[in-house]
């Protein structure tokens, strides 16, 4: 499964962007993590191919996590963005809601700053 992720960019505190993820098959579980400078990844959003979402509580009514499976794409959308936002986001997929993420594809940088 190979994962191909855009979007990243530097946008103003305040601002939004959105960070799009296509992979190569179709399949369960996509999401996205993110990994700030000296900090360990974290989750930020995922969600299965039903629909069903999970989201890291400081990104909750910020950022919206929303795919196409038609397109095996996954998309996050990403509002009111904050300085603490800036890291390198990487999307992962997988074939399980329960165990972790098998796939991961090449990081992106988001850089919140004025």
């Amino acid at each position: 499964v190979q994962l191909q992720a855009s979007g990243g960019g530097l946008v103003q505190p305040g601002g939004s962007l959105r960070l799009s993820c296509a992979a190569s098959v179709s399949i369960n579980v996509m999401g996205w993590y993110r990994q700030a400078p000296g900090k360990q990844r974290e989750l930020v959003a995922r969600i299965r191919s039903t629909g069903v979402t999970d989201y890291a509580d400081s990104v909750k009514g910020r950022f919206t996590i929303s795919r196409d499976n038609a397109k095996n794409t996954v998309y996050l959308q990403m509002n009111s963005l904050k300085p603490e936002d800036t890291a390198v986001y990487y999307c992962a997929a997988g074939s399980f809601w329960t165990s972790g993420m098998a796939y991961w594809g090449k990081g992106t940088l988001v850089t919140v700053s004025s």
